[in-house]
């Protein structure tokens, strides 16, 4: 299915279009043309989406690592999380400062900000910037 965004693009709120701008209106997300999403979860400052071949996406702001890809950047446009590359991701959810998936084996992983109380279920308050089982 396609994926459309629309509120305030700036502050860090990107929208997925490639800009910081603020859509009055829903407007479709371009870079998911040749992809099947299937979900779709919008966090505080930033989005999550899983396509039909198990694969997630992020964007938005990427303080904390809250998009999974090992560093802080922002990203504009959706880019696929590569840590699950060998992994069929079948959940996300994104939370304020944080990001959780659960994959296809019931295992749980979680990345982002881990401080005030924002604990992502590793034993410690460390932020995450790559998606990290949750052992239980």
């Amino acid at each position: 299915g396609a994926v459309w965004s629309w509120g305030g693009g700036g502050f860090g709120r990107l929208l997925g279009h490639g800009d910081e701008q603020n859509q009055l209106l829903p407007k479709k997300v371009e870079a998911f043309a040749d992809q099947r999403v299937v979900a779709v979860s919008a966090g505080e400052q930033h989005s999550l989406a899983t396509t039909a071949d198990g694969a997630v996406w992020s964007w938005g702001w990427g303080g904390n690592g809250r998009l999974g890809h090992g560093d802080e950047q922002n990203q504009l446009l959706p880019k696929k999380v590569e840590a699950f590359a060998d992994q069929r991701v079948v959940a996300v959810s994104a939370g304020g400062d944080h990001s959780f998936a659960i994959t296809a084996d019931g295992a749980v992983w979680s990345w982002g900000g881990g401080g005030f109380g924002r604990l992502l279920g590793h034993g410690d308050e460390q932020n995450q910037l790559l998606p990290k089982k949750v052992e239980a």
